[in-house]
């Protein structure tokens, strides 16, 4: 899981152990890797006092519209090829070549649609 990017290796309990996967999905820029994200146990230390974000951070796609979606990264698109600022935005975060439709990484896929 760690290698396609679906799990992270956590030091503190796995002394290094899945590192080189880990290396290599981000390289590959996979799963987790396609965006950006805060590692959970960073997260949990800068909110030890219980509280929950204001908002979803930009970028995130609901877990809803995953299932639903019934989008597939192949075969790979373009922009032009895209519906809806939602799909560019699942693209985005789901596929290896996601990537690809955020120009100017600022984590918004095909801008003229969102």
């Amino acid at each position: 899981m760690v290698e396609h990017g679906q799990a992270l290796d956590w030091p503190r309990y796995s002394h290094g152990a899945y590192a080189a996967q880990q290396a290599k999905a981000q390289a590959a820029k996979v799963g987790l890797w396609v965006g950006k994200f805060e590692a959970p146990w960073d997260w949990r230390a800068s909110h030890a006092d219980g509280a929950t974000p204001a908002s979803q951070p930009l970028g995130l796609v609901s877990r809803k519209l995953v299932a639903q979606s019934g989008y597939s990264c192949e075969p790979r698109r373009k922009c032009g090829q895209i519906g809806s600022c939602d799909e560019a935005q699942w693209y985005l975060q789901n596929c290896s070549w996601g990537g690809k439709l955020d120009r100017d990484g600022d984590g918004v896929a095909c801008e003229t649609l969102c």
